[in-house]
């Protein structure tokens, strides 16, 4: 049987749920789409275990997931490469295939996680031929 002081512990929680509760459906209302992709894109990132994308620095060994927002196949006189911006709710990174045309699954809206070493082009974070894991599509 529950004491006093255990239906009183139980009757504050309830309440604090029920305050983060409404609090988290008004900022839901209210809130715009991209802010609400952004959220769920970071906590798709924690529950990964991989980094921020506006974490992580040129040269650094880094696993990143997030949400293919472009992909451009880029003629190059010599070399053909596939470009694809991820964004996970932080930042963007492009992934560089070189020699790529195509890569079946690889397509804006996809999610993705790749791995690889962080470089800087234009000011721009960027990985080559990174490893990458396409997930399931939704």
């Amino acid at each position: 049987m529950a004491t006093d002081d255990t239906r009183r512990g139980t009757a504050a929680t309830s309440a604090n749920t029920r305050g983060r509760g409404l609090k988290g459906v008004l900022h839901r209302l209210t809130a715009s789409e991209q802010e609400l992709e952004s959220e769920e894109l970071r906590e798709e990132t924690e529950r990964a275990g991989c980094e921020c994308v506006e974490d992580v620095h040129r040269g650094q060994l880094v696993s990143v997931t997030g949400r293919l927002r472009t992909v451009v196949y880029t003629p190059r006189t010599n070399l053909p490469t596939l470009e694809a911006d991820l964004y996970d709710g932080t930042d963007v990174v492009t992934l560089v295939f070189l020699g790529r045309r195509h890569i079946p699954g690889v397509e804006p809206g996809r999610a993705l996680t790749a791995r690889g070493r962080v470089a800087l082009r234009d000011g721009r974070k960027v990985i080559y031929n990174p490893h990458y894991e396409l997930e399931a599509a939704r």
